[in-house]
């Protein structure tokens, strides 16, 4: 059992390990087959989340509309409880949809076209190459920290809730899986002209690993199965949404062999985390 300090300290913990895989975004020899396999890697223990965090909560709403439906719960509650989920999915994957379109251009203003460029202008190639890096680098901490803002909520109902097991799982899936997303942050800017700065390295850390902290601390002032549905469904689209950038990026620096054994070890490495926290009696 963890006290509330306890579970805080744990959360922040859990988020800020993203930071652990920002390095590598200025590394110089790193190799297109080692950072597709970091990124597969990555994507692996995404898709793992996506089916942990939607399977808690599709339980608890299914629950609430078997009940409905043999007449043992109010109809009103299954009703709210699958809004809430179909709205948490809708939120996490169409927000970010609609903040790429409308709020990242504005961000990343796209000075230079592709089509504009002369086919034997290789710098001008070169420096919309990076701005389109710096761009996805953004949007994928963007999404990761809308997700970890999301699972930490959940994290946090789930201590309240007494479900103690699935906070620590989800604790220590973050822990693990924000390293590999700091390496998701950081592929798309290995190997650019101008390597990104400490300064824009701590922004997209916080912005991809604090919303965790966050949500864990505002999670865990009460108890709600709508706001627990609705926060497991909204990390679940976002992390869609993010797992889509990071699988775009990875057939770009790699063959789609290497990206799927990296997804397979991805995959493996999440459910064996959790495999061994069920074992240890969490």
């Amino acid at each position: 059992m963890i006290d509330y300090w306890q579970l805080l300290l744990l959360g922040a913990i859990a988020g800020f390990t993203i930071f652990l895989g920002l390095p590598i975004a200025v590394l110089q020899h790193l190799s297109a087959k080692k950072k597709g396999f970091l990124n597969a890697f990555a994507l692996g223990i995404l898709v793992f989340l996506i089916i942990d965090v939607f399977s808690h909560g599709y339980e608890t709403a299914s629950t609430a509309t078997t009940n409905a439906f043999s007449g043992k719960g109010p109809i009103g509650d299954a009703v709210i409880d699958l809004a809430a989920m179909f709205g948490g999915i809708a939120i996490g994957l169409l927000g970010l949809v609609l903040y790429e379109t409308k709020l990242m251009t504005k961000a990343f203003p796209q000075i230079l076209s592709v089509d504009n460029l002369k086919e034997g202008d290789d710098h001008l190639h070169r420096l919309f190459h990076d701005a389109s890096a710096y761009k996805l680098a953004m949007m994928i901490a963007i999404g990761i920290g809308a997700h970890n803002f999301s699972e930490g909520l959940a994290i946090g109902q789930s201590y309240v809730a007494g479900q103690i097991g699935l906070a620590i799982i989800l604790i220590i899936g973050f822990g693990a899986h924000n390293t590999t997303e700091g390496f998701g942050i950081a592929g798309p800017l290995t190997g650019i002209l101008k390597k990104p700065n400490t300064k824009f390295l701590a922004k997209v850390g916080l912005i991809g690993g604090g919303p965790t902290f966050v949500g864990t601390m505002l999670g865990s002032l009460w108890v709600s199965n709508v706001a627990y549905i609705l926060f497991l469904s909204m990390a679940g689209g976002a992390l869609i949404y993010v797992s889509m950038l990071m699988y775009n990026s990875g057939r770009k620096q790699t063959s789609n062999n290497i990206l799927m054994i990296g997804l397979f070890f991805g995959l493996c490495a999440g459910f064996v985390t959790d495999l061994i926290v069920t074992l240890g009696g969490a």
